[in-house]
Order: C-alpha cells, then structure tokens, then sequence
C-alpha cells in the first residue's frame, strides 16, 4: 500500500513521528482482524475460537473468516460481521443511557451499529435508524428485520427533513460520512480517493449535517459523534465546534488502559476516544460523546405522550376517490407472541404491528419521512388469503406455536435461502409452515403437498450458485 503523502504528512504534525510511524507501519499489513457480534436475543451461543472484544458484551475476535453468505445462521440474524472499533459505541450507551430512550441512529447503514444499539438500549426503548443513500437504506432494513426487535422504525432520508422533529430524540448517534483515513488497510479505494479537498469537503458536510439535526436532540439529551478517520479536523475539531457554536458538554468514558484507546492529540482538555490499529485489535475510529445544553426532557415512552388522529370513516385520497380500509383480520394478531401490546393496522395490502407505546410517534414521523419499515410486517394480503411475512419470521414477536413447524438440513436451509425448492417430510401438515435450522427461524414457506412454495424475500437470496469446498461456519 502506498500512502499519500500528505497524509502521512498531516499525520505526523498530528500524532507526533514515533506514533505516526506505528500507525503506517499498522496500515502497511494486510491481515485484519475478523470480528462478530451475537444476537443472544436469537441464539444463546459463544462461538469457538474465539476472543473476547473487551469493550463489548456480545463481541468476538475469530481466529479465520467463516464463510459467511453460507451460513444459514448468519441469514437468520443470529449474529452481525462488525469491525471490532465500531463496537465501542456500547459503552457510550451503557454508560449514560439507562432509561427507555427514544433514538435516532442518522448514518445508519448498513446497520452494524444500529443492531448493537437496538441490542444495548434499555427496554422499552425506540431506535429510529435512518439512511439517505436508497440502495443502503434497503439493506439497513434488511439487517434490521433480521435482527427481529420489534421497537425499530427504518427511514430512507436526508438529515434536513428531521430538523422539523424539534426535541423528538433523546439520544441520537451521528457516524458521519468521513474521508474514511480508518478503512486504508480494507479498502484500498479509500487510500486511492483520498486528498485534502476531500477532508476539507467531508469536515463541512458533517456540520451541515450536525447543525441540520441539532433541532431533534432534546435538551440534556446525549449526541455521540463518530467517524473511522484520523484527522483532527474531522474529529478534535469538529466536537469543539459543537460544544461551542451548537451548545453541548463534552462527556467522559470510563475506559480501562488494558483497552489501549488514544486520546485527544491536539491539546485539548476535552475527552475523545482513538482507535489506532497499531494499539489495539480494529480499524480506525474516533468516537465522542456530548450533552446538549438544556435541562433534561423525559423520554416520550407511552402513547398517551403524543395523541394520533383516528381515521376518519370514508377517509378519501387525492382526487376525491373513497379508499377501502382493510380490517385487521383476528388470525393475523393471532400471530404474535403479545398480541395485546401491539396497535395492529392494515397500510395498502401489508398489516403491520406496532408497538402501542410507539404507535403515536410513528404516526408523527410518518407525516415527515419516508419510511421504510416499522414494528413488524405481520401478513401481506395474497387474493383472499393473508400470507405471513417474512419480518414476522425474524421477529422476536413472532407466536412459533401459531404455525406448523419443520426443521431443515443444512443443505436445505441453503436451498431455502437461494430460494430453490425445497420438501418436507409427508408429516409436515400443509399451508404455511415455520421453516427452521437448528432451532431458529428462516422464514415461511407454504406446503402444498408435493411441493413447498419457498416465500423466502427474493432479493435477499443467496446468488451463488455454488458451495465452496471448505465451509467454516460461526460454531
């Protein structure tokens, strides 16, 4: 790899010639680490050869890369591939947030860091996760529905069109897009694109997008700011901007010296959190966290907070046509594990669950931006038949005694997940069937008797259509 110049330049006015030549020397490897997060709301399991990620609960180092795309459980949301730095965000949220929140995660996809809030905020929380970019923000639905907690709403928007949602967050993450100076050593399209005017570029954009959201941050409510980049004008910079000119404190962590994270290089008081490859096991990461000015709001957690409008009987649509409300029908909320807790509603030919405590806000948001996902898709309306979709299947909310279950081989779940054919065994009762592997969900298929038709999303399946000679599943 080799390293612009002024980088390395730049670099070195920064940290000083000892650490800027460990930091080189770091990024001149190719090996890096290889690193999964557990999803122990799914799957109660600690995988072998593994080590510990010490700043997170459910964190593993691995010894090799697993083939991934081939394991069944990896599709069912048991676990996420995430760059061990990028965990660190937990500890911000274990230690100050402790009381149901309502979240904002703005730079969301593809859903690493999301899934690990969801994963860490207190019960009875609400994380919104958003991305601009509409193909990224399909997969970050896909992660998210995968990750199956149902107290998630998924947005495809710019951070201008939140700034009319004044004091709606109480937390709110903010990973901006950055010159991504941390990926070198895993991208190397990153090392080709980089230059000053990109960094001067991406400073500018991340207080635009920073001042843009500022509004929906409640007062004492908690922004942590993060990039994978090593300038200080990204970084250093940047949080003096906003506990300056925006009006926020910047907080300390709690951080073990064994963990080997750096701090603020550029002579400030204020605390700020480094990764640097060539310290610890991860990729490059800067990470602060700040509390708006303002005496605290308590977090909107019951529907009582925000009333929505029933609808209206013979509600019409633009040019005056009638629009036929569809009946939640009784077996679909039969569907779920709670069926009590939700506020279940029928949008176009989809019925979707919501949790009540939530149902208010959604209605808030949906008046604003442009959702992708929300609660849980509980059916989706087929001729005169309601077929149980596959966000269902993922979702902890799911009822598994409602359906008829069957377990699959692996060989099966592969041909499941690249939605091929599969057969059950002539005990499996017909109509839809709950399909597992090693006792978690895949999805639904409908038997028919001769044939089960696979209802596994299609542009989720696996594309390959072959199997490597060596499978190293996460065991």
């Amino acid at each position: 790899m080799n390293l612009p110049e002024l980088f390395v330049e730049r670099t070195r006015r920064l940290m000083g010639e000892e650490m800027c030549n460990a930091l080189c020397e770091a990024l001149e490897q190719q090996d890096t680490p290889v690193s999964v997060r557990m999803n122990t709301a799914k799957w109660e399991h600690v995988p072998a050869h593994r080590s510990a990620v010490p700043w997170s609960e459910q964190g593993y180092y691995l010894d090799g890369r697993p083939t991934f795309t081939f394991d069944p459980l990896f599709h069912a949301g048991c676990y996420y591939v995430q760059e061990a730095s990028s965990m660190f965000v937990e500890q911000a949220l274990r230690q100050y947030v402790t009381e149901p929140s309502v979240m904002l995660d703005l730079c969301a996809a593809p859903g690493g860091k999301s899934t690990l809030c969801r994963s860490v905020l207190p019960e009875g929380s609400l994380l919104v996760a958003n991305e601009v970019m509409r193909n990224r923000s399909q997969v970050l639905a896909e992660n998210l529905v995968k990750w199956g907690h149902p107290e998630v709403i998924v947005t495809n928007n710019d951070p201008a069109d939140f700034t009319s949602l004044e004091n709606t967050f109480d937390v709110m993450l903010t990973d901006v897009p950055c010159s991504g100076e941390g990926m070198f050593r895993k991208d190397p399209v990153a090392v080709s694109e980089w230059s000053l005017e990109n960094v001067d570029t991406c400073w500018q954009r991340q207080r635009r997008i920073l001042r843009d959201i500022w509004p929906c941050l409640k007062p004492g409510g908690l922004l942590i700011y993060s990039t994978c980049t090593y300038n200080r004008e990204e970084n250093e910079d940047n949080v003096a901007w906003i506990a300056e000119t925006l009006g926020a404190e910047v907080l300390p962590l709690e951080v073990p010296e064994e963990w080997h994270i750096t701090g603020n290089l550029t002579g400030n008081a204020f605390p700020v959190y480094r990764f640097l490859p060539h310290r610890m096991q991860g990729e490059g990461l800067f990470l602060a966290v700040l509390r708006k000015h303002g005496e605290a709001v308590e977090a909107e957690v019951s529907e009582t907070s925000v009333r929505r409008e029933k609808p209206r009987k013979g509600a019409k649509e633009k040019g005056g046509k009638k629009v036929q409300t569809l009946t939640v029908p009784s077996l679909v909320k039969q569907w779920l594990r709670e069926d009590e807790a939700y506020d279940c509603r029928v949008e176009g030919t989809v019925c979707l669950a919501l949790p009540k405590a939530w149902s208010a806000l959604y209605d808030r948001l949906k008046d604003q931006l442009r959702i992708l996902h929300a609660g849980v898709e509980l059916g989706e309306l087929k001729g005169k038949d309601w077929q149980p979709h596959h966000s269902l299947a993922m979702s902890a909310a799911l009822k598994k005694e409602a359906f008829p279950e069957a377990e699959l081989t692996y060989e099966q779940a592969i041909a499941y997940l690249r939605k091929e054919a599969v057969t059950l065994d002539a005990s499996v009762p017909k109509g839809y069937v709950l399909l597992m592997y090693r006792g978690v969900p895949l999805g639904f298929g409908k038997n028919i008797g001769n044939r089960v038709n696979n209802l596994y999303p299609n542009e989720w399946r696996i594309r390959s259509g072959y199997l490597p000679e060596e499978i190293v599943l996460v065991d």
